[in-house]
């Protein structure tokens, strides 16, 4: 169970141990998994909102913290011939910083994971169509299948007669898990607009609610202690709150620094520092317990 800091941030207590582990080499950091989450905003009179969950408090990776539909990437994008619209997988890697197939697995996810966690789907049977209802038995058993992996993201646009509109996306952020963590993410942050004629609902077995809130409202959630977060969430947050649409926020994509934010820790006058780099609000000061 994370601990309560005076803001909301999630801070689990054994981390101290193991970066104490990992710096004695008694821990050995695991790869991070590629992964996507979408930030999906829709207009309200006061400004966007954004669409976010909260994950079950059992869940062993931040329980109880609000974050967005998101998740691993699934290898078998990386590169399956995939229905595609908008920017080349060649423009996007470069965004992303990787090579073409995997940009492409990326996008793909973040499309996937959008479809899986909140039942909206940024594909449409053309390159500037949309699919409008997603209503149906058959849709629901094809999602169920991709949450399963029994079917590969490509299959399911093909079978379909979709085109994965990747111009639907900005990208916006990158941040990997920090090296003590027992479960690492390399996780892409993208940016998209709710399409016209779709709705979220909770399709997550992973979150217990979710919430349509404004940027602003949220970070005031985590600034009280109201609202459990990741460090990643709150800094997006924080980055969508100059916008006025989410028109606005996805023009405003391409000027995002998508440098890989990575947790460092050190030891400095006997206590134990952790920070992540360009994001001074979350570093940590913890005096070591005898």
């Amino acid at each position: 169970m994370a601990s309560q800091q005076a803001n909301g941030q999630w801070y689990p207590p054994e981390w101290p141990d193991r970066i104490r582990a990992l710096a004695s080499g008694e821990l050995t950091a695991v790869e991070p998994r590629r992964a996507a989450t979408v930030m999906l905003l829709r207009d309200t009179p006061s400004g966007p909102a954004v669409h976010m969950l909260r994950r079950r408090a059992s869940m062993a990776f931040a329980g109880g913290a609000y974050a967005y539909p998101g998740g691993g990437v699934d290898p078998r994008d990386d590169d399956r011939p995939v229905g595609w619209a908008g920017p080349a997988r060649e423009a996007w890697a470069e965004r992303l910083g990787v090579e073409a197939s995997t940009a492409q697995a990326i996008v793909c996810a973040a499309v996937r994971e959008t479809y899986e966690e909140a039942g909206v789907l940024l594909a449409g049977p053309t390159a500037d169509t949309v699919v409008d209802d997603l209503s149906g038995e058959d849709w629901e058993a094809d999602r169920a299948a991709l949450v399963a992996r029994d079917l590969s993201f490509a299959d399911f646009l093909d079978r379909r007669g979709l085109v994965l509109r990747s111009d639907l996306l900005g990208a916006w952020a990158r941040w990997i898990t920090p090296e003590f963590e027992p479960k690492r993410y390399d996780t892409w942050f993208f940016v998209a607009a709710l399409p016209p004629g779709q709705r979220t609902r909770n399709a997550s077995t992973e979150a217990d609610r979710t919430v349509w809130t404004r940027p602003e409202e949220a970070v005031e959630g985590y600034d009280k202690g109201e609202l459990l977060m990741m460090p990643p969430t709150v800094a997006t947050l924080r980055a969508l709150r100059p916008y006025a649409t989410a028109a606005d926020a996805l023009a405003g994509a391409g000027d995002q620094d998508m440098t890989a934010v990575l947790a460092q820790a050190r030891f400095e006058d006997g206590q134990l520092v952790l920070s992540w780099p360009g994001h001074e609000e979350f570093t940590k000061r913890i005096t070591p317990t005898t």
